[in-house]
């Protein structure tokens, strides 16, 4: 895992991991000069030019032979007296005063052959030279050209594959909007492992009926990390939240429960019944003690002799009830319908003891109860946390780090939209991150279309589970507004990958409908834990860690961070996604030009998207993430952001100024020359380069 390029808050909260291929491949490296073929004077045309001036002086020589024959002839008839001695020397010195001449026009052109020669060998010498600094100079800006190639070749090797999604600034809840069963324990476990690195507080809301927490109780177990489980109605008795509130808070929880079974009811009404219940019998009185002073006033002319279900409330208090609440026809009836709803929660707390700190706590429905005890469970526990948020919104004495504390709901379609707008506003006041996961948002609800519109609401598209939900989903993710980001219609893709693969640069968006990028990886994983989510919650047993949770021995009594290495290798060791992904590690591949395809934005798309693929807005255009944790294993994450890699990216451009001249001999040789093809480099005095004129060489 790569270290991010600044560091993490506190509260950075990350919802999954971005493929993305920031640096482009540098392409082959720069070829390395190949020094030309040295000039050099022809042999061949000093033979010519001595050739040409001996054509030239031929009439000379010719001349002096004859003058020199003429004095010998002289001396020879000299020799035989026949010619007196004074003609002899007469003709001698004539001959001498004509050959004179000749010889200094010999001597003078024998000179300018050598001057020319010689001024040949310099102009060549010149040409060397500055054949030599022009190849010096190209090998120190080869040498330059090369050091900055190995610098953004080092860059694309080693840079990430997949970096962090994180929760935008001045957003305090995120709407997951479809998703499996498989999709939301990866993203509760990517949440989770974000609580778990910053030493933050999660607390989440399992209604999905499947042990969705697993894999997040596995992995706070492993990191020492202490967690705890309430399976309800079975742990009612040992969970005490919402028990040590005031009367009127109680009273508007349990008010709320009852809306919840029974849409027709009136919370008011019912919440000011329960406030006067509550002033006779007080407000820490168990639910058991409420529903029996209910059953009194259900049945008013019960006696505590003849109902056992009165004798909690006891002789002095049933009058009292009877008296405080009256025993009309119309508090008889609420009385009887909430006396009805609250019942399952008569254990609640019960056996409550004083317990440790847990950093993770899973409070859970079971399977079995059925769909509307875990919409009455899933009430109670959202509105009591509502309650306690604002308790802490309107005690907090400085502003909260925000997303320091975290609360997930799984299944809150199954819930009244009235408890998770409320708990909306409550986490907002509060500032405490919260997650909501819905199977479907329904179009036709206003609600809904509300949060789509909130500046402080982020929406994560899972894999739909309809046609219909998914023509919705996609309308809005192609419409854009603010819950999505405000994306038009018009930038609908992500950053797309470069280099390697030969798409797009980054940072560029597809148009409409041209589709996402969505990873190999993210299938192959996704397919292969599909169907991993247990059924049930377990305590013990030793089966797979992944598949059960766990009760793990109290090792941090507060909340600490675990160190990034650490979780990393948590993650792997803990949880199946990280055993899996390992193993999927090398699809992975940066040569692999398959590893990527198109995901169009539409029905079948959406349907079809792995489990763990969510589609978010991040930095003002759509993008594919993958909410798979065990990502945060591959030796190619990061968990840094795009923006904070593309930021980096002038850093790696920019030419360094190297303190000393570079090696001139950097980078592979030039090809080297066939000499079945390549041309013969011309000569000195060939009659073109350092032959200067072909006519001045023959010496016309």
């Amino acid at each position: 895992m790569v270290a991010p390029r600044s560091g993490a808050q506190f509260g950075t909260t990350f919802l999954g991991w971005r493929h993305e291929v920031v640096l482009d491949e540098p392409g082959p490296p720069p070829k390395r000069p190949a020094p030309t073929e040295q000039d050099r004077v022809s042999e061949e045309w000093i033979a010519g030019q001595r050739r040409m001036e001996a054509r030239t002086n031929q009439p000379l020589r010719y001349a002096l032979y004859a003058l020199v024959g003429l004095v010998a002839l002289c001396a020879l008839l000299w020799l035989v007296r026949v010619l007196p001695g004074i003609l002899v020397l007469g003709v001698f010195l004539a001959c001498l005063a004509i050959a004179l001449p000749i010889l200094m026009a010999l001597l003078q052109s024998r000179r300018v052959m050598r001057e020319r020669v010689a001024a040949e060998r310099r102009r060549v010498e010149r040409i060397r030279a500055d054949d030599e600094e022009r190849l010096r100079e190209q090998q120190e800006e080869h040498a330059r050209r090369y050091t900055e190639w190995q610098g953004r070749k080092r860059a694309y090797e080693a840079q990430p594959h997949w970096y962090g999604v994180t929760v935008p600034e001045g957003v305090t809840t995120v709407l997951v909007s479809g998703g499996t069963d498989a999709g939301w324990s990866a993203v509760l476990t990517t949440i989770g492992a974000s609580r778990l690195r910053g030493g933050g507080d999660l607390t989440v809301v399992d209604l999905s009926g499947r042990a969705v927490s697993a894999d997040l109780t596995s992995l706070a177990e492993q990191c020492g990390v202490t967690s705890k489980l309430w399976v309800l109605p079975a742990d009612l008795t040992t969970m005490h939240l919402g028990t040590n509130l005031t009367a009127r808070r109680r009273s508007r929880v349990l008010a709320a429960v009852a809306r919840a079974c029974d849409p027709k009811a009136d919370p008011d009404a019912d919440q000011r019944l329960l406030l006067r219940l509550l002033d006779v019998v007080g407000e820490r009185a168990s639910v058991a003690t409420l529903t029996s002073g209910l059953h009194a006033l259900a049945e008013p002319d019960s006696a505590l002799s003849d109902d056992p279900a009165l004798r909690p409330l006891g002789a002095a208090r049933l009058s009292e009830v009877r008296e405080q609440c009256g025993t009309d026809q119309a508090v008889v009836e609420r009385a009887w319908e909430l006396e009805r709803h609250l019942a399952p929660f008569e254990g609640l707390g019960s056996r409550a003891a004083e317990q440790p700190y847990a950093q993770v706590k899973v409070i859970a429905t079971d399977r079995v109860s059925g769909e509307v005890a875990a919409r009455a469970f899933g009430t109670y526990t959202l509105s009591a946390l509502s309650e306690l948020l604002d308790l802490r919104s309107a005690n907090a004495s400085d502003g909260p780090v925000p997303w320091a504390r975290t609360v997930a709901v799984c299944g809150a379609d199954a819930l009244p939209a009235a408890e998770v707008d409320r708990a909306i506003r409550a986490a907002r006041g509060a500032g405490v991150g919260l997650v909501l996961m819905f199977r479907e948002n329904s179009g036709e609800d206003e609600s809904v279309a509300q949060r789509f519109a909130d500046d402080h609401c982020l929406t994560a598209v899972m894999r739909q589970p309809d046609a219909g939900s998914a023509e919705r989903t996609a309308s809005r993710l192609l419409a854009g507004g603010r819950g999505t980001g405000e994306v038009s219609a018009s930038t609908t893709g992500a950053g797309q990958h470069t280099g390697e693969t030969g798409e797009s640069g980054a940072g560029e968006s597809n148009p409409a409908g041209e589709g996402l990028r969505l990873h190999r990886l993210t299938e192959v994983i996704g397919e292969a834990l599909r169907d991993t989510a247990a059924d049930g919650h377990h305590t013990g047993g030793s089966g797979d860690p992944a598949e059960a949770d766990t009760t793990p021995v109290t090792v941090r009594p507060t909340a600490k961070s675990v160190a990034p290495l650490d979780l990393v290798k948590h993650v792997r060791s803990a949880t199946s996604w990280g055993r899996a992904t390992i193993q999927a590690a090398d699809i992975d591949t940066p040569r692999d030009p398959g590893r990527v395809r198109d995901l169009r934005i539409d029905s079948l798309g959406l349907r079809n998207l792995p489990p763990t693929a969510m589609i978010l807005p991040d930095s003002g255009e759509l993008v594919l993430a993958d909410a798979n944790p065990g990502i945060l294993t591959l030796p190619t994450a990061t968990l840094g952001t795009v923006a904070q890699a593309r930021s980096g990216l002038a850093n790696v451009d920019a030419p360094s100024e190297p303190d000393e001249d570079p090696p001139p001999n950097l980078g592979p040789p030039p090809k080297r020359l066939d000499w079945r093809t390549s041309q013969r480099t011309p000569e000195v005095g060939d009659g073109t380069r350092g032959g200067g004129d072909a006519r001045a060489s023959r010496g016309e």
